[in-house]
């Protein structure tokens, strides 16, 4: 049996600064953090800001693996961030 394989994801904000995830479904999370599905599930740094664009994301084998590159990745400069994002 396969596993769902999990992601880890960074959302471009209105006001520029960089959000960093995990998830299964990358578009409905996107979509939470937008407000657009009405359930309440969009993360509080969004609260005052916009989310504009999914920017980076990277595909994990579980949830294990995308919690620790999710650390690493809230652990690096907005310069290496940038970077990794492609710009």
């Amino acid at each position: 049996m396969a596993s769902t394989p999990w992601f880890v994801y960074i959302i471009k904000s209105s006001d520029g600064l960089l959000y960093t995830g995990i998830t299964t479904d990358v578009e409905r999370r996107f979509r939470e953090h937008q407000g657009l599905l009405g359930n309440g599930k969009g993360a509080k740094f969004f609260r005052g800001r916009r989310p504009e664009a999914i920017v980076y994301t990277e595909a994990k084998n579980n949830r294990s693996e995308a919690s620790r590159r999710e650390a690493e990745i809230k652990k690096m400069s907005v310069f290496a961030k940038k970077a990794l994002c492609g710009g």
